[in-house]
């Protein structure tokens, strides 16, 4: 079983990593052989070097050069695929043409988040439906996001991220990470997340002023780079710039989280949060803003609390009802790392895909 991916970029986003996730899963599948295409030269998981597969850079320069489905297509011919598997919209597009002319299944992945009022003459939503059209089947990482874009249910199929276990088990120790970052605090409180669009930045950091006010116990911690973070990171005042630490892009993530006592997702929009399953893969109880996929993570007073949109007085609120029960904090996490076993794991995600493949190919000869 042959299957080309196809992806925009390996920038430092949840998209990625979950490809990469699923890169690895495969591995363990003998039949399976495994051709990435990256539209890009903007690599920030350098590992996929690393895991033993042909990957190939189409750079589409400029962005709307006809060349590169051309080149696409030869290449397809070389390695002649059973499943063009693509994981982002422009992606799709590309691999339309190749589709077409060589009768191959076109698995469509682009549906990774799950915006809020979304109108129908969004251009997100007229460009997916676009695609919809060539694909066979689309795959999205929440149910939300299906709903939200209004994919045809006859081809539509959720599957969940899934983390891999085997990236906690040698994490830096606890001790390492405070000295790197001067917190000196015992309490960490974290969020994880680029400072774009739909992440609620805002009311994190107004949450953290106003517990910084009334608390000399705890550091805030924001994990992640992007071109909003001096914006944010002006509104830290003076006196707090010692107990909010801004730490940029990071790729020793999960050590970073291992300090938390609580993750924090404070946002306007999301699917399925690969910071959320980090939260909870290392025992960490979630506050999170209600809408998208994180209602299908985070089970509400269990693993955490649901809170809504820009709302950093109930963002303060839920820390301090946490650190006011330690055994709560200790009894969430336990619970949260017990529902990534069970339903985000990287085996079952990997499965997913791998059943969606050969069902896919048993229809196709049946035809």
């Amino acid at each position: 079983m042959k299957i080309l991916l196809l992806i925009d970029s390996l920038l430092g986003g949840g998209k990625e990593r979950r490809l990469l996730e699923l890169i690895k899963g495969l591995r363990g599948y003998e039949n399976v052989e495994v051709h990435l295409i990256i539209f890009s030269d903007r690599i920030h998981y350098k590992e996929v070097f690393e895991f033993g597969i042909p990957v190939t850079i189409l750079k589409r320069v400029p962005k709307k050069n006809p060349m590169v489905f051309w080149r696409l297509l030869k290449l397809c011919r070389q390695f002649k695929p059973d499943i063009i598997h693509s994981w982002g919209t422009m992606s799709t597009i590309l691999a339309i043409p190749s589709s077409l002319i060589l009768n191959i299944k076109l698995i469509n992945g682009n549906i990774a988040n799950a915006p809020d009022n979304m109108s129908f003459f969004d251009k997100r939503k007229i460009r997916a439906k676009f695609t919809f059209l060539f694909s066979d089947c689309i795959v999205a990482n929440s149910q939300a996001g299906l709903s939200v874009y209004n994919a045809p249910a006859n081809k539509s199929k959720c599957i969940y991220n899934g983390f891999d276990t085997k990236r906690i088990l040698k994490l830096k120790s606890k001790d390492v990470i405070r000295k790197n970052f001067s917190i000196t605090t015992e309490k960490v409180v974290g969020m994880v997340g680029g400072f774009y669009g739909k992440k609620d930045y805002r009311t994190y950091i107004e949450s953290a002023l106003s517990l910084l006010k009334s608390r000399e116990d705890i550091t805030f911690v924001a994990v992640g780079g992007g071109i909003e973070l001096p914006k944010y990171q002006k509104m830290i005042p003076s006196e707090y710039k010692d107990r909010f630490i801004f730490t940029d892009v990071q790729k020793d993530v999960e050590s970073i989280i291992n300090i938390f006592d609580i993750g924090v997702l404070s946002t306007y929009t999301e699917g399925i949060s690969n910071a959320i399953l980090e939260y909870m893969a290392l025992e960490k109880p979630v506050i999170a803003s209600i809408g998208g996929g994180t209602i299908e993570i985070v089970v509400d007073e269990k693993t955490g609390y649901l809170i809504p949109q820009s709302s950093p007085q109930e963002l303060v609120k839920r820390i301090n009802i946490l650190y006011d029960n330690p055994e709560l904090i200790k009894k969430m996490g336990r619970i949260g790392k017990k529902r990534i076993e069970d339903v985000f794991s990287l085996k079952k995600m990997t499965s997913s895909f791998y059943n969606l493949y050969e069902q896919l190919l048993i229809n196709k000869r049946n035809k």
